[in-house]
């Protein structure tokens, strides 16, 4: 087992590592292994890889192979690190698993250093906001804490420093790479169709969601969802007052979040908002308080949070209009998610790339609580056919044109909610760009 132990790594040091896309992943793979003496290639398809020049400033005699990973490449590895945005049910990485190679992600390289306890958190939905707040709760406590894996800095990358606890947010596609990690805590949020474009059906997706349970001292799963059940042992979240849950909802003078009973704190002392976010501050809650976590610490916390950009981002109000990007609302979970938080009518910006999802699953929701869609995108046609008689649509051919339609709509008492419940990459290079587009139309025409 590799290990950041010398004694114990000498025994890979006859191991050839291959390292497959040389991205944020992959950059932070290669210092690892090379840092750690490891053989080490490199292998990526574009002609100038992202990292390729800050890997080679530390490490200028790394082998970098701009080529297919073919056969020769396949032979010499012992191992291949494949970067989470590779399907490892690619026919050359399939090959190489036949000849017997190993093939794993950086959360497993990981997963055999790590020496501190590991809160290790997924789901379809909300796993950037639980993991930030779950941060924040061991920082308020006077805890050393290494955040990061899916969001912000790479799993390797929090090696480098002394921590108490590491919180990590994992994707599907870095917990299918994944044997080693026995996390201290576990979580799965909620589940909902996504990357269907690459899973063969929405059961395998979420066998590897669940995948994090394995070998976890302890699970919190959502009473709410029964996909993301572990077993009769679970700490459970809630929002349904009825639940009888460990951390749910309470109604003691005004809706409070508490556990078993207690309320903790009022839901209109949260800076976030949404019902989808009052789940997502139970989640971190449990995640908080299993691990020894003091309530104080987690309250204020929760009071102090103020959320992710492009995560119900509250932009603007203006006329009695308020905007909100939820850029991040990549798949149809987060977008009804991102709708039934909102206590307003809703004009809805959406459209994208759908990646295969039953986008008709949005036709109830659309209907009981939006008033305009406003659709844009690589599959515009076949999200209009499905949402066809359950709400007004109009279609548009860009984000300024959609702000505009929206703000020619819009009455005082209305949100106008981006959630586009699919991927941007038909017309941005990533979710972020998207959601920056839709601030900036915005800002503009409101100064204006």
């Amino acid at each position: 087992m590799l290990s950041m132990n010398n004694s114990q790594s000498k025994q890979h040091k006859d191991l050839n590592y291959l390292v497959v896309g040389l991205g944020v992943t992959g950059f932070s793979v290669a210092k690892y292994l090379l840092a750690h003496g490891y053989r080490c290639r490199v292998q990526d398809t574009r002609d100038i890889p992202p990292f390729i020049k800050p890997l080679q400033g530390i490490y200028p005699h790394v082998e970098v192979k701009k080529q297919v990973l073919d056969g020769e490449l396949i032979a010499w590895a012992d191992v291949l690190v494949v970067s989470p945005g590779l399907s490892i049910r690619r026919a050359d990485i399939l090959q190489a698993t036949e000849l017997g190679k190993s093939v794993i992600g950086d959360i497993e390289l990981f997963a055999q250093a790590a020496d501190k306890p590991v809160i290790a958190i997924t789901g379809s939905n909300g796993k950037s906001t639980v993991t930030r707040l779950v941060g924040d709760m061991i920082i308020a406590d006077g805890k050393a804490v290494g955040i990061g894996g899916n969001i912000g800095i790479a799993a390797l990358d929090l090696l480098s420093t002394p921590v108490d606890y590491y919180v990590l947010e994992l994707s599907s596609y870095q917990l299918e790479t994944t044997q080693s990690l026995k996390p201290k805590i576990a979580a799965v949020l909620n589940l909902s169709e996504d990357h269907l474009d690459r899973y063969r059906s929405y059961a395998d997706y979420i066998q590897a969601k669940v995948h994090i349970y394995d070998d976890a001292d302890a699970c919190v799963s959502n009473y709410d969802d029964e996909g993301t059940k572990h077993d009769t042992n679970d700490i459970q979240f809630s929002l349904n007052p009825e639940a009888g849950v460990e951390f749910g909802v309470i109604d003691n003078d005004g809706i409070c979040l508490g556990h078993r009973g207690d309320p903790w704190l009022r839901v209109d002392e949260l800076k976030i908002s949404g019902k989808h976010n009052w789940a997502n501050c139970l989640a971190a809650m449990a995640l908080a308080h299993t691990v020894g976590i003091s309530r104080k610490a987690i309250v204020e916390s929760l009071k102090n949070f103020e959320g992710i950009p492009h995560r119900s981002q509250w932009v603007a109000e203006s006329n009695g209009v308020e905007w909100i990007n939820d850029s991040k609302a990549t798949n149809v979970g987060a977008a009804r998610a991102s709708i039934e938080g909102r206590d307003r009518p809703v004009i809805l910006i959406a459209g994208g790339q759908s990646k295969n999802a039953d986008v008709g699953a949005l036709a109830r929701v659309l209907k009981e609580r939006v008033k305009l869609v406003l659709l844009m995108g690589e599959d515009a046609d076949r999200m209009e056919q499905a949402w066809r008689g359950s709400t007004r649509i109009e279609r548009v051919d860009s984000m300024k044109c959609a702000v505009a339609r929206a703000y020619a709509n819009a009455k005082s008492g209305d949100c106008v909610l981006l959630a586009p419940a699919c991927a941007s990459f038909d017309m941005y290079e990533k979710f972020e760009a998207r959601g920056d587009d839709f601030i900036q139309n915005v800002r503009r025409l409101i100064d204006a």
